[in-house]
């Protein structure tokens, strides 16, 4: 028996931002303040099986949350923007999501992401 996906049940994240296709949640192990979660509201495993359409979603989504990280924090001075795909490369979750991670002068490299299942 498959276990239920943690991000197929948006109700309970906490959403920070939305549009038709995807959602913005703040990591709940964040690597650095106001680490961002874009993921699609539709379960795909990782980002090479998103179809295009929901990947233009998530990158129109991120780009409104960096605007609004920027106005938020004004020592952030640039971001990390990616996906891990398959557990050797970091994915805990197995549905797709990206990682907006504000970065600041004097950030050290951002550790590997953790995740208490």
């Amino acid at each position: 028996m498959k276990q239920q996906c943690l991000f197929c049940e948006r109700s309970k994240l906490g959403l920070i931002e939305e549009n038709s296709l995807s959602y913005a949640i703040r990591d709940k192990y964040p690597v650095m303040k106001l680490h961002t979660l874009i993921l699609s509201k539709k379960h795909y495993e990782n980002i090479f099986v998103l179809p295009a359409e929901e990947l233009v979603s998530i990158f129109e989504l991120a780009m409104i949350c960096q605007e609004k990280i920027l106005k938020e924090d004004d020592s952030v001075k640039g971001f990390n923007f990616g996906s891990n795909s398959g557990e050797v490369a970091g994915q805990k979750i197995d549905h797709v999501h990206f990682h907006l991670i504000p970065r600041r002068i004097g950030d050290t490299d951002p550790p590997p992401a953790q995740c208490n299942r």
